[in-house]
């Protein structure tokens, strides 16, 4: 049955290459599994958009656009449908814009089965009514077995920038504090256990989460907001060496005051992993005057995707190397760029 209560048209549970043929089969298909969950306003090749928003004066557009590729497809904490949507309404929110309409892409395997896709659908719908954002348009293909594996998904996003806004790590100074928003290394970590090539067994999900309302939160509280960046593939430790090498800043951050799970200090510790490059997907790291870092702070922890907030360093004149973090011993250690990558297709 079809969500309107309907008898389905399709034939079988798996995608054939028919389904992308062009013709009735891959009609339904996008109908049956994919306009029918995203409602999109029109059946044209392309989405018309207008809002309120652009007619302000000195509003601008923020565009982005990403791939995700993610193995195993569902995950605890999410699947390949939700990740996309987090990770594109985040790619623009972290960036001071209002996310507001998606694009979604499909390339599907040969054998997919119809009802994992129909699951990715639905869980990309509620994630973007919970994000405040529309899928408006998109696209199918079918490829042959073996040509990719199971199903990739490609989102961009277009959100407006509201006038004065202006978020980059360029504005970044000494004196300032950086915060994050959550615990460190959960989706790495879930995505590590999901995989069952370790016979690891965690009760760790995804932090997989849109964090758009978050970050309008903490500049209502913090109106001068230096910078966010959401910490994905290289974790929190690749985020900050970038955004300390275009600021010309040090950032120096404290062991003790990372939030990390015992659960996955511990699964690090085995494989010899550090937390730090440990892929996020609902954790952000953003920088803000010392002055509103309290108030910054507070907005986090009042907020549902910020319970967890914590402060996690400051930011100094340039020193020899753009991050090192204070251990529990008095020291210090280099918190480099990350080299190559720890775990492949972890988004």
């Amino acid at each position: 049955m079809t969500m309107a209560g309907k008898p389905s048209r399709l034939r079988g549970d798996r995608v054939t290459l028919a389904h992308g043929g062009g013709g009735r089969a891959m009609r339904d298909l996008i109908e049956e599994v994919f306009t029918d969950v995203f409602q999109p306003p029109g059946t044209e090749d392309q989405a018309r958009l207008t809002h309120a928003a652009l007619a302000e004066p000195g509003a601008r557009l923020a565009f982005t656009t990403d791939s995700f590729v993610v193995t195993p497809v569902e995950f605890p904490g999410g699947d390949i449908g939700k990740i996309a949507v987090c990770g594109t309404v985040n790619d623009l929110a972290v960036g001071g814009a209002r996310p507001l309409w998606l694009s979604a892409s499909f390339i599907i395997e040969e054998g997919c089965e119809i009802a994992l896709l129909r699951r990715v659908v639905r869980s990309m719908s509620r994630e973007a009514e919970a994000a405040g954002v529309r899928i408006v348009t998109g696209d199918t293909k079918v490829v042959e077995k073996g040509s990719c594996d199971t199903l990739f998904v490609t989102t961009s996003g277009v959100g407006v920038i509201p006038p004065g806004r202006e978020l980059g790590a360029a504005q970044i100074r000494p004196g300032d504090v950086a915060l994050v928003n959550g615990v460190l290394g959960d989706h790495g970590a879930t995505i590590l256990a999901a995989r069952g090539d370790l016979a690891l067994s965690t009760p760790i999900r995804s932090d997989c989460r849109s964090l758009g309302h978050l970050v309008e939160a903490v500049l209502a509280a913090a109106p001068d907001m230096r910078a966010a960046r959401d910490a994905t593939r290289g974790g929190l430790a690749s985020a900050l060496n970038e955004m300390a090498e275009e600021a010309g800043v040090t950032v120096m951050l404290s062991d003790e005051k990372l939030p990390i799970r015992d659960e996955v200090r511990g699964m690090c510790e085995i494989l010899g992993l550090d937390p730090l490059y440990l892929a996020n997907e609902g954790t952000l790291v953003l920088f803000v005057p010392e002055a509103q870092a309290v108030a910054a702070l507070q907005a986090m922890r009042a907020h549902p995707d910020g319970e967890g907030a914590a402060i996690v360093g400051r930011v100094t004149e340039r020193g020899s190397v753009p991050v090192v973090t204070r251990t529990a011993f008095g020291a210090t250690r280099i918190v480099d760029m990350l080299v190559g990558e720890q775990l492949p297709r972890i988004c």
